[in-house]
């Protein structure tokens, strides 16, 4: 079979590379991929050796957002042959610490966790993967090969999950809500706040493209300043990754304000922190600013609830360009008009 294989820190040397098809081991299911995502995870795999290869490789196949259909499962798996499958990305550390143990490896407590296509474990960017069935999640056959928007939706519903959790200690009936960025993770924010009855707000600095009518398709308001909002968010889902932005977004906050962040630089950068400016905007309005990271099982399936309720040519929209696994490594060359550039395995 062929793979997106990389070497961490060293994108000259992506490539396509035949590895020997799969094999199942007892208890696991056998996966035709069909499509994978990018994400500038990926980029900071490839380009920034953010990644950790498996122990004993040269390469690693790359690639953690997947869709694919089941081609071998066993009878008490729980799944059956043509069913659309997920898998999840992170894995318990060997020894799990507590967290992990709980089935929240999300928070793992030691980061001894592997991650597929990231951290020490290969990736689904390939013609077949396996997975152990408690970390494949079955996608309904409406949504079909959309389901590879699974896994960025699931950190959005971690997100909005932790948002509800914060809001219950006291009260909390958020009218207004903010998504920052019109990527990928920005729109499935909005989506799920829409799906909520939100009064949903996207700001990302597009002036043309598809990004603005994918918004207001949602019956959001699209923004390109924070001075334009007409409201005081009380969520804000962060998925720029910029320090500065969230300073920004701190004076525009209602009262009692959550900010979940959602986005990585991807690089080490400082920037000049008014830290008793933000301190008090925190404490005298009873604000939380949280980071989110990664997603466990509850989340995965909130996401594919989520995404099996939207509009599937909406969701289909989010969907820029499909590249074949031979040309893969044009996933790099993504345009910022560009929501969601995907590579079909199959092609």
């Amino acid at each position: 079979m062929k793979a997106a294989t990389v070497v961490p820190g060293r994108p000259e040397l992506s490539a396509v590379t035949e590895l020997p098809d799969p094999v199942p081991q007892p208890g696991e299911l056998l996966v035709r991929g069909l499509l994978v995502g990018f994400c500038d995870i990926d980029r900071d795999v490839t380009e920034r050796a953010h990644g950790l290869l498996p122990p004993g490789q040269d390469r690693m196949v790359l690639f953690h957002e997947s869709v694919g259909r089941v081609v071998h499962a066993p009878s008490i798996s729980g799944f059956q042959e043509g069913d659309y499958v997920v898998g999840v990305v992170r894995r318990p550390d060997p020894q799990p610490c507590e967290a992990c143990t709980a089935g929240q490896w999300d928070f793992c407590l030691n980061g001894e966790y592997t991650e597929r296509g990231i951290k020490e474990l290969d990736g689904f960017g390939a013609q077949q993967w396996t997975v152990e069935p408690q970390f494949a999640i079955k996608v309904a056959p409406a949504l079909g090969d959309l389901g590879v928007l699974t896994e960025p939706a699931s950190v959005v519903a971690k997100a909005w999950e932790q948002a509800d959790m914060i809001g219950r200690r006291a009260y909390f009936a958020p009218r207004h809500a903010l998504v920052t960025s019109a990527g990928a993770i920005g729109l499935l924010g909005a989506l799920l706040g829409a799906q909520r009855g939100l009064d949903m707000h996207v700001l990302d600095h597009a002036t043309e493209g598809p990004k603005p009518d994918l918004v207001r398709a949602l019956g959001a308001t699209y923004h390109t300043s924070l001075d334009d909002l007409g409201c005081e968010p009380d969520v804000v889902i962060e998925a720029t990754g910029s320090g500065q932005v969230v300073f920004e977004l701190l004076q525009h906050t209602a009262r009692n304000s959550i900010t979940v962040l959602t986005g990585s630089t991807g690089h080490h950068r400082t920037v000049p922190f008014p830290a008793a400016a933000i301190d008090n905007e925190l404490m005298l309005d009873n604000d939380v600013v949280l980071g989110s990271v990664n997603a466990n099982l509850r989340h995965y399936n909130q996401a594919v609830q989520a995404l099996t309720g939207a509009d599937r040519n909406w969701l289909g929209s989010l969907i820029s360009r499909r590249i074949p696994l031979g040309d893969w490594t044009e996933v790099f060359e993504a345009g910022p008009d560009e929501v969601k550039v995907v590579v079909d395995l199959q092609a």
